[in-house]
């Protein structure tokens, strides 16, 4: 089998699943982690065959993809920020839009602080690492419940050459908020998505994500909200910041939740597809 030949194999198999822009896009990235070949044209119009070898991964690649699982979770790599990272079936594929978070966070600091800053069900560590990268004075923190996950985003600390201490902790326990210190800024993106749309989603993300960082229970949808900012109430120093990424549906919930609970200044941001997806909360 030649490499132009596997490249369209992939690209007409999947056109039924994704558009074709995406379809070209995920068969570059599978034959880039097959053939080591990094450039798109390179790969195109690479003359020769595929060893067998490379074959082989090709064919449990483009079975994989048919099953629907992630691109990402085939190469076992993901982008975020400018950096690879590593990820797998343990913690969520990074989004562009939790890439807007880091983005906000970034704009409004611009001196690089040398502060305490925690990040709350931190997966992959995309959040952390790339504030660390950007502010390697500051002491940085992530929570999570998953050592699974933890595993992962230290790992991807260590590739990053980015020191980043991670915590392994249930935030809805109460004992949380015993084994955390202050800090100047805490950042979450929580799960919050109703479990009523499941239906709705990508076969890609609840069949090979973990459920337990996407979905919330349909008659509390700001459970994570609710006990985070109660949480960035008790722990935040004085002027300290709270952001969040929250669902699309819920942004008026969670401003009048924030305000509520105490926090002033309180921001609701729109991402790059005009949907409310980030808000921000000032601690008095």
């Amino acid at each position: 089998m030649t490499i132009q030949s596997a490249f369209a194999g992939i690209t007409t198999a999947i056109r039924p699943m994704y558009d074709a822009r995406e379809a070209s896009n995920i068969a570059h990235l599978v034959m880039e982690h097959i053939t080591g070949l990094g450039k798109l044209d390179r790969i195109i119009h690479k003359d020769g065959d595929l060893l067998p070898a490379q074959e082989t991964l090709y064919h449990q690649a483009l079975e994989a993809l048919l099953e629907h699982r992630p691109v990402q979770h085939i190469t076992g790599k993901s982008w975020f920020y400018g950096m690879e990272l590593t990820v797998s079936e343990q913690v969520l594929i990074p989004r562009p839009e939790t890439e807007e978070l880091v983005e906000w966070v970034l704009l409004d600091h611009p001196c690089q602080p040398a502060w305490r800053l925690l990040d709350i069900g931190t997966g992959s560590g995309c959040i952390p690492i790339a504030l660390k990268k950007q502010w390697p004075a500051a002491d940085i923190w992530g929570l999570d419940v998953s050592t699974a996950a933890l595993s992962v985003a230290t790992r991807n600390a260590g590739i990053q050459h980015t020191p980043v201490r991670f915590v392994h902790q249930d935030i809805l326990s109460s004992d949380a908020a015993q084994v955390l210190p202050s800090f100047n800024i805490i950042v979450s993106n929580p799960p919050y998505i109703c479990e009523n749309e499941r239906p709705g989603m990508r076969q890609q993300v609840h069949a090979f994500e973990p459920n337990i960082a996407l979905f919330v229970p349909d008659n509390d949808p700001l459970l994570f909200y609710r006990r985070i900012a109660q949480l960035a109430m008790e722990k935040l120093e004085p002027g300290g910041m709270l952001y969040f990424e929250i669902n699309e549906a819920l942004g008026q919930e969670v401003l009048s939740l924030l305000e509520k609970v105490g926090f002033t200044a309180v921001a609701l941001k729109q991402d790059m597809f005009g949907k409310d997806r980030m808000i921000r909360a000032t601690k008095k």
